[in-house]
């Protein structure tokens, strides 16, 4: 079904956006706003891991993706850029995974080059300043990535990547480590990269959290608290005008939340001996197993979250303390078992956020007029195409006018790993972001 924690990960500041814009592939949500569109989630899957993965069935090992350059220069933005990832990795170690991933603007490279072969110029060779572009470090870009398990239960990430078109370098860190029952997490980016609902990016000087997350008990209460620091004055980078969201405000914050969620099906027609029954085939036999085990079994299903988040602000231009609720409701329903070559998944999910009653009632009574309060509806439809692949769009529709309308909208075609489980490599391109790239992803439906 479509993701319901995300509910409460939006009010925090782990929500990561997948995006082509940096070379770990991903930025964040803007806490607060409302939860994104569920196809624009990031991969579970590190960047580093996901290269390594895909770099076997591309060409070359390059992995490609789609995106305008961020500029806070109008004059400088361009319609969009084509760019080759590939990555060089080592493994010092069993537990080691050291990584070095390099991106290539291949058209912006050509055009540059065709551009100093046709122009005119007596002094200097043709040949000789079409060679010299190729050397221009604008073109290219570099990361380095590390990740070590330091035990069973904890591990180390650091990332550094310098885009060949930024003064500044990108350095994030984190520090995983897993209890019986909770995730501890602690975070540092400089500067970190945050997406608003208006598709624009913002830049964070300095980004630090710490995060304690609870396990979904049986009962399927979960809640978690931590606090968060942002340091400097948050600037767009990628359009001129407007002010910083609230939540990007300098200061330190303390937060807390807490959520309750439930799951009913109303039917669902459970997988027998015959659907695992063998196949004979030329090569041989093999179990008829689903292409993904997520979605093996065709079912109607209602679920929901509610929950509620209490901050406080230690400094910054916000209100020293606050409190909400939020909620979602989804329904999903499925036809076909994803077995077969043709026509064996048909799939529609559709849930309701709400991410702030409080604003929602506010807005009813005439005292808050924001587009950015009211529920949205998410909307997703799967269907298969041949074998393993499977075409979805995702969208989500907004009520803050007379009439509905579609706000955000990301089509993408999905080629399931039988082999895996529950992976699946994933071309997705989102029209409002003007952004689109390759992903490998992992036990997401």
């Amino acid at each position: 079904m479509a993701n319901l924690r995300t509910s409460m990960d939006a009010s925090f500041y782990d929500l990561n956006i997948a995006t082509p814009q940096t070379l770990h592939g991903s930025a964040r949500s803007i806490p607060g706003e409302p939860t994104p569109v569920d196809g624009a989630y990031a991969s579970k899957l590190l960047r580093m891991q996901q290269l390594s993965l895909l770099g076997r069935g591309f060409p070359l090992g390059l992995i490609p993706s789609y995106a305008p350059p961020l500029s806070s220069s109008s004059s400088q933005k361009e319609s969009g850029s084509l760019s080759l990832q590939t990555l060089w990795l080592k493994q010092p170690a069993e537990n080691w995974w050291l990584g070095l991933v390099g991106q290539l603007c291949p058209i912006k490279l050509l055009s540059s080059v065709k551009a100093e072969v046709l122009r005119a110029d007596s002094t200097v060779p043709r040949f000789k300043r079409a060679a010299k572009k190729f050397f221009d470090k604008s073109f290219y870009s570099i990361g380095l990535c590390s990740h070590l398990d330091l035990s069973e239960s904890t591990s180390i990430l650091v990332n550094v990547e310098k885009d060949g078109q930024g003064k500044n370098k990108r350095t994030k860190g984190i520090l995983f480590h897993k209890l019986s029952n909770h995730d501890i997490t602690l975070e540092a980016a400089w500067p970190e990269l945050f997406v608003d609902r208006n598709s624009k990016y913002w830049e964070m000087p300095e980004s630090i959290s710490l995060d304690c997350l609870s396990l979904v008990s049986e009962a399927g209460l979960r809640y978690r608290f931590g606090i968060h620091k942002n340091g400097g004055n948050a600037k767009a980078v990628d359009f001129v005008d407007g002010e910083p969201p609230a939540s990007l405000s300098p200061g330190v914050c303390a937060k807390a939340a807490f959520s309750y969620e439930k799951c009913k099906d109303l039917w669902r027609k459970p997988e027998t001996k015959e659907d695992l029954a063998l196949v004979k085939r030329e090569r041989g036999e093999f179990r008829n197993t689903a292409y993904d085990i997520r979605m093996k079994e065709p079912h109607a299903t209602i679920s929901g979250i509610f929950g509620g988040t209490c901050e406080a602000w230690f400094s910054g231009k916000r209100s020293p303390f606050g409190a909400d609720l939020f909620g979602s409701i989804c329904f999903a329903v499925q036809h076909g078992k994803f077995r077969k070559p043709y026509g064996d998944l048909t799939r529609f999910d559709a849930r309701l956020d709400m991410s702030s009653a409080s604003a929602v009632v506010n807005r009813f009574s005439n005292t808050l007029k924001s587009s950015s309060v009211t529920p949205r509806l998410n909307l997703i439809l799967q269907q298969q195409i041949a074998g393993p692949i499977v075409f979805r769009v995702n969208s989500k529709v907004s009520f803050d006018s007379p009439s509905p309308h579609v706000e955000d909208i990301i089509y993408s075609l999905n080629y399931s790993m039988r082999y895996l489980g529950s992976g699946k490599v994933v071309a997705w391109y989102s029209p409002k972001r003007n952004e689109g790239m390759v992903e490998m992803r992992v036990l997401e439906f």
